[in-house]
């Protein structure tokens, strides 16, 4: 089936998912027509910093569900790691796994052999991560090839899906004016009120009137806070 045709039929269910639990199922079956046993998604939000807000959803064995929460195999992950730095996607490899090897022996325990991955980002900062695995049959380059602009648009349509259905999914923000980015990106560089009024040849005054106006905005408490927050959501 080519790309088009795979598309129009995986846009069928796509369309009427109401919920996260009934698009998830219609990814799995993608997945599985893709040739993989397994799926997963997992939606990160930016905010807050400290503690950000996650979803996970898969059809992994619930021992292997249990088993990856019991020992916090998030905060080891690779294929997570490399999410969150890159949108290019990941096959599993021994060398993806050489810094968490335990890890890497119980996942393969528990049949998860063969993967790969890719995340997506959207304009508020929102991570999603898509794993299609599976027990055998490794991963080559020929099924690479006739699978993978399948794989990295089901992807996109996946966060875009979820972040529509997820009820964590960041709210959206007033947008800022091009100005009120600009201010905020000086200030990221540590320029005070002053000098960016010199950089952009406005006052002093105008710079914080914009600079005001866009933590009010971010609902951020001050300027420190304001510019991580614009950061995370990648408005700068």
């Amino acid at each position: 089936m080519n790309l088009t045709h795979w598309q129009d039929k995986q846009m069928q269910g796509l369309l009427t998912a109401a919920t996260e639990d009934e698009l998830f199922d219609v990814l799995a079956a993608a997945a599985y027509d893709l040739g993989f046993e397994y799926c997963a998604y997992g939606l990160r939000m930016p905010l807050p910093v400290s503690n950000p807000k996650m979803y996970m959803k898969n059809n992994y064995s619930r021992h292997w569900q249990d088993r990856y929460a019991r020992q916090n195999y998030l905060r080891i992950d690779p294929t997570v790691a490399h999410g969150m730095q890159s949108v290019l996607p990941l096959v599993w490899t021994d060398k993806v796994f050489g810094q968490c090897p335990e890890f890497w022996e119980d996942a393969r325990g528990h049949g998860l052999r063969v993967g790969w991955a890719q995340s997506s980002y959207d304009a508020r900062g929102v991570g999603g991560l898509l794993t299609l695995a599976r027990s055998h049959d490794i991963l080559g380059e020929t099924e690479l090839r006739e699978h993978s602009l399948k794989m990295s648009w089901l992807v996109q349509v996946a966060h875009e899906g979820m972040t529509r259905l997820v009820s964590i999914a960041a709210p959206s923000h007033p947008p800022l004016t091009p100005r009120e980015i600009e201010v905020l990106r000086w200030t990221a560089d540590g320029k005070t009120s002053g000098e960016v009024g010199q950089i952009m040849h406005i006052s002093e005054r105008t710079v914080n009137f914009h600079v005001n106006n866009a933590l009010e905005k971010l609902g951020a408490v001050n300027k420190t806070a304001g510019v991580i927050k614009a950061a995370m959501l990648r408005l700068l």
